[in-house]
């Protein structure tokens, strides 16, 4: 204890910022030099389950030790909440306590059985200088009045609930420098159309296991990062092309992925999984910028939608296929071998990973025409699903009589 009580002030707040508000607070016993070091630590998490403590106990503890708390500057307020005994009535004090604070952080996390809990309205008028919210299994209360969160660059709305469409509008539009937005939304979140019209944001995460009848509207023109699953929305409308858009990944159930992928069409790093290849994106879109390209194999289209990709990209290098998902259909695939060789095949693709092989014939025909045709091929790299000895020995065997157009290319088995 000496030699740690010898570290720079400043290394030892940052080393108590790592532990929970409970054992921070508990230092004070330790000498007299730890007494009040504990009323500057920028970083307080409380977890209402840690050690089991009853909750009026520990809702007395956040209530003492946020008063007694003096560090100018609170970098991150983070609240654990999972006894159905908490309420919006302590959020609102805590929330409070710390309003003179610059709280540059805030997280309030509901246990996923207890997600009834209305957070205060000093949620949109006290915390103004907070750069990051997250928000996770509550509900939001409607607001009349104006707020502003001028300061917030990132935000989190996991499997929250709202008043009605109105408050994500007037939320979004609250905040003017917002760069970093997560929604994963929940059944029975009271909201049909979830607008994103937010022109500075660059990365976009929106998850959707909600309503059948719900959906996405989208207006982010500055956006470089989307990561969009849905597999229950009804529709995703698009209102401007992402000409900014550095990597997606892309993962839908229905149509609705069609308008996306026009917009997107600027990508260099693409993630797909979707159950279509004839309308999977706009005739004539053309990924020119196209780098790298994940494809999921687990829908019954995926070969054709393959190959309209590598046709329609061809400054391609790297093709990764993988079955991130079961198997959704009993019929497989069909090959079909195409009358022209896309031009990437010719000119660009270096690397072919094909994770799960399972030695198919359509796998085969495709395996044996991208290396019979990959002029530029570096490496395939081979990871085959079978857990049998002597059928991934017989799989490897055909793999490597394949011939190849590419005197450097080298195949490797995992």
């Amino acid at each position: 204890m000496d030699r740690l009580s010898q570290l720079p002030e400043a290394l030892l707040l940052r080393i108590m910022s790592l532990l929970p508000a409970k054992d921070v607070v508990a230092t004070m016993v330790l000498s007299k030099q730890w007494q009040l070091l504990w009323m500057l630590v920028p970083k307080l998490v409380y977890d209402d389950s840690y050690q089991d403590i009853e909750y009026g106990r520990f809702s007395r503890f956040v209530d003492r030790s946020l008063t007694l708390h003096e560090a100018p500057v609170l970098d991150t307020l983070h609240l654990k909440l999972g006894k159905t005994s908490c309420g919006s009535g302590d959020i609102r004090v805590w929330i409070k306590a710390v309003d003179k604070r610059c709280l540059r952080e805030l997280i309030v996390e509901f246990d996923s059985n207890n997600s009834s809990v209305v957070l205060p309205v000093s949620l949109y008028t006290c915390c103004r200088m907070l750069v990051t919210l997250k928000l996770n299994n509550a509900v939001l209360v409607d607001v009349t009045s104006s707020f502003s969160f001028p300061s917030l660059k990132n935000l989190s709305l996991v499997s929250m609930k709202y008043p009605g469409d109105e408050l994500i509008k007037t939320f979004l539009s609250s905040c003017p420098v917002l760069e970093d937005l997560v929604v994963k939304r929940c059944l029975d979140d009271n909201v049909t159309i979830f607008n994103v019209r937010v022109s500075s944001l660059k990365f976009l995460v929106l998850h959707n296991k909600g309503d059948p009848d719900s959906g996405f509207v989208i207006d982010t023109p500055s956006l470089e990062c989307l990561d969009i699953f849905d597999n229950s929305g009804e529709f995703c409308v698009i209102e401007n092309d992402m000409t900014k858009i550095v990597k997606a990944d892309v993962c839908f159930d229905n149509a609705n992925a069609q308008q996306l992928l026009g917009s997107i069409s600027s990508v260099k790093r693409l993630y797909l999984c979707v159950p279509f290849s004839k309308d999977a994106y706009p005739v004539g879109s053309v990924f020119h910028c196209l780098v790298s390209l994940t494809l999921c194999t687990c829908e019954t289209e995926w070969l054709n939608l393959l190959m309209c990709m590598l046709r329609d990209s061809p400054k391609l290098r790297a093709l990764k296929l993988i079955q991130d998902h079961s198997f959704r259909s009993e019929s497989r695939p069909c090959w079909n071998e195409p009358s022209a060789v896309p031009e990437c095949l010719l000119t660009s693709l270096e690397t072919l990973e094909w994770v799960k092989y399972e030695g198919k014939e359509e796998e085969k025909e495709l395996a044996a025409f991208i290396l019979r045709n990959g002029n530029c091929l570096k490496r395939v790299t081979i990871s085959s699903k079978s857990t049998d000895l002597k059928e991934k020995y017989e799989i490897l065997k055909e793999l490597s009589l394949l011939s190849r157009r590419s005197p450097t290319c080298q195949i490797a088995f995992n």
